[in-house]
């Protein structure tokens, strides 16, 4: 390949008819990506036409099909899998279908790479949130993952700490055969932190940072699939931390409880009002420093509310060892 193009881009694809267009057509704008592979994991939604149609018209996309799900492993793990088996470049960009690659993002990837050598390379994409439901649940996930999982931390290489997001991942291609590649966490639903784990364990260099400039998605198109997707994830990115432990972290328990007394004495719904404006504040603050609209504040009792729903299903689904995800149902243990 031309040193000027070391990448492969790989690109699963599950009934993504809606967003193929948008993520190759921003993949084949970045120079230093060579191939885009997308493969395509039994779709049944026009995405094949799709894809067909895009062939034509860009030579760099070549795509390949997933016969079927081989016992053991999580659909988009194993579409993944085939899509680096293909690959003939020395870096693998593993992005999901849903995500728009901004001007230069490869460029600013690569470059990142060089510059701290780091073998994996990943952003957390800006979101795109033009719903309610998404205002209220989205940044406030995310800015309770950025405070479990610390941007500094993980890019440390004296910590044990490791992250990444699978919608911008990029690793060095030796360096992903010397881990076992996608084979070594086939059954996992968090692949890209497993992935991340495996690479420092490794003794490698990570880089895992905010995708401001670099990439953005819409991550789910609705409610439903919002609600199944994070029952699927969010026990998971918990780590140690238990359920109990972090509901009595995001839930304002005390200012509740005073304007719950507020009927006893009218000083408990004013300590109780002082209280809740509090986290109000914080929370706006998280906002800001997470580059998110602090104007989102005003969601922030109804993304207490979604946040510990979505928690406790997470953890009942955990429990009884299946999850649900693009109509098929993979067995998880407790993490």
């Amino acid at each position: 390949m031309h040193p000027a193009a070391p990448i492969s881009a790989v690109v699963p694809a599950r009934n993504e008819a809606d967003n193929l267009e948008r993520v190759v057509r921003s993949l084949s704008r970045q120079p230093e990506i060579a191939e885009i592979l997308v493969v395509n994991d039994q779709s049944t939604d026009g995405s094949s036409e799709v894809l067909a149609r895009m062939a034509v018209e860009i030579p760099r996309l070549r795509v390949l099909e997933s016969a079927g799900l081989p016992e053991g492993w999580v659909g988009k793990n194993y579409a993944a899998s085939l899509g680096a088996a293909a690959a003939r470049c020395d870096w693998l960009l593993f992005t999901d279908a849903d995500t728009e690659h901004l001007p230069g993002a490869a460029a600013r990837a690569l470059e990142q790479a060089q510059r701290c050598g780091a073998a994996l390379v990943s952003y957390s994409p800006e979101q795109h949130t033009p719903t309610w439901w998404e205002r209220a649940l989205i940044p406030f996930l995310y800015c309770r993952l950025a405070q479990l999982y610390s941007f500094a931390e993980v890019n440390d290489p004296n910590s044990p700490a490791a992250a990444a997001n699978g919608q911008f991942l990029l690793i060095r291609r030796d360096v992903y055969e010397q881990i076992g590649g996608h084979a070594a966490v086939s059954g996992e639903v968090l692949e890209d932190v497993a992935l991340a784990e495996r690479v420092k364990r490794a003794g490698h260099r990570l880089w895992f940072a905010p995708g401001t400039g670099v990439v953005r998605t819409r991550m789910y198109s609705s409610f439903p699939a919002m609600w199944q997707g994070w029952t699927k994830n969010l026990l998971p990115l918990l780590g140690q931390r238990s359920v109990a432990a972090e509901l009595a972290v995001v839930v304002p328990w005390l200012p509740l409880a005073l304007l719950g007394l507020g009927g006893v004495h009218p000083l408990f719904s004013v300590l109780g009002l002082v209280l809740l404006a509090g986290r109000h504040a914080a929370y706006a603050a998280m906002l800001r420093r997470n580059r998110y609209p602090v104007r989102y504040v005003v969601y922030y009792l109804l993304a207490v509310l979604l946040y510990s729903a979505v928690l406790l299903n997470s953890a009942r689904r955990y429990a009884r060892g299946r999850v649900i995800w693009k109509g098929r149902e993979y067995p998880v243990e407790w993490p």
